[in-house]
């Protein structure tokens, strides 16, 4: 991405979100700290994301991918929130830092609009239509974007 297409998806002076709060979850920036977790929270619940709004390929996540890999997406996604390219949340359950899920939101298409993905584990199935609900309020009121894609739950 160049950087005219990067200044198109956020501007240089909007001031990114650091966290989102809710009664029943916390989304704060995804990094290589929250590997372990993330990574035990995606592997216990492979058909359940699969099957989730927004992940139609049922390529990922993929069930072989080891730990060390997953640590290097890790990073990827924290480099891409620093140079401000794209942004990844982990979704931790409210008064712990359980990773209950991911929010991923990155350019899509025209200038100034996002493509929205998230996911929850299997076991907190029933957080991902108020997830999907604060995130979608949340990108409404905080956010510069022209349009949002994000798949309806």
């Amino acid at each position: 991405m160049t950087d005219d297409a990067r200044a198109d998806f956020v501007p240089d002076d909007f001031a990114v979100p650091r966290e989102l709060v809710t009664g029943e979850f916390r989304l704060e920036p995804l990094g290589p700290q929250h590997n372990a977790a993330d990574f035990e929270a995606w592997k216990s619940s492979i058909d359940h994301i699969r099957a989730t709004p927004g992940f139609p390929d049922g390529n990922w996540p993929d069930p072989g991918m080891p730990l060390e890999e997953n640590l290097s997406d890790l990073r990827r996604h924290a480099e891409d929130f620093a140079r401000r390219k794209g942004f990844t949340y982990t979704v931790l359950a409210a008064g712990s830092d359980r990773v209950v899920g991911c929010v991923y939101i990155y350019p899509s298409g025209a200038p100034g609009t996002a493509g929205v993905q998230s996911w929850v584990r299997a076991d907190r199935a029933e957080l991902d239509v108020p997830l999907y609900n604060a995130v979608s309020a949340w990108l409404a009121n905080a956010w510069p974007f022209a349009a949002v894609a994000y798949d309806p739950r």
